[in-house]
């Protein structure tokens, strides 16, 4: 009998200190403070607010220059799979129906995906899904099955890597 009286107590203290501002304001940082690969998109959401016009093409067309690439190697069925969820994300940006910080993680994705992090990428795929999933389910799969297969090609793909200096052996050989 004890128990059930003192309970009802303890979760009646609980609900006014957590509905408070403060903890609302704690919400908002904790996922920086989970990883620091999300700081980098959580500032794009905050910092930036004139970066919500982020272009579509600066988004799709490097995903479809990743797409393009995995073609020679990935199964067409996987492929066209992929550019099928792209036209959706494509037409889902056209029609306005991203949000500012979507269209900021997405375009922070393709960054990270052009410079083969390919962690980064993932951190920020999982908490476009986390945060957003309603807005980017029926495309985000696509997106993920892209970075995973984008990462397994071979390693002669990097085009976009910037320490491309330290994988160039025809350097010192051509003359």
């Amino acid at each position: 009998p004890p128990v059930p009286a003192s309970a009802p107590a303890a979760s009646a203290a609980l609900p006014p200190r957590a509905l408070g501002p403060p903890p609302l304001r704690l919400v908002s940082p904790a996922p920086r403070a989970e990883s620091g690969k999300l700081s980098t998109a959580a500032c794009l959401e905050e910092c930036g607010p004139e970066d919500g016009g982020v272009p579509a093409d600066a988004v799709l067309a490097p995903l479809r220059e990743a797409l393009d690439a995995c073609r020679p190697t990935v199964q067409k069925q996987v492929c066209d799979d992929i550019g099928r969820r792209l036209t959706v994300l494509g037409d889902a940006w056209a029609q306005g129906k991203l949000s500012a910080p979507v269209r900021k993680r997405m375009s922070l994705l393709v960054q990270e995906l052009q410079q083969q992090h390919w962690d980064a990428a993932d951190e920020i795929h999982r908490s476009l899904m986390v945060d957003h999933v309603n807005e980017v389910s029926q495309w985000l799969v696509g997106v993920k099955r892209l970075i995973a297969e984008t990462r397994s090609l071979p390693a002669a793909e990097p085009a976009a890597a910037t320490d491309g200096s330290a994988q160039a052996g025809p350097g010192p050989e051509d003359p």
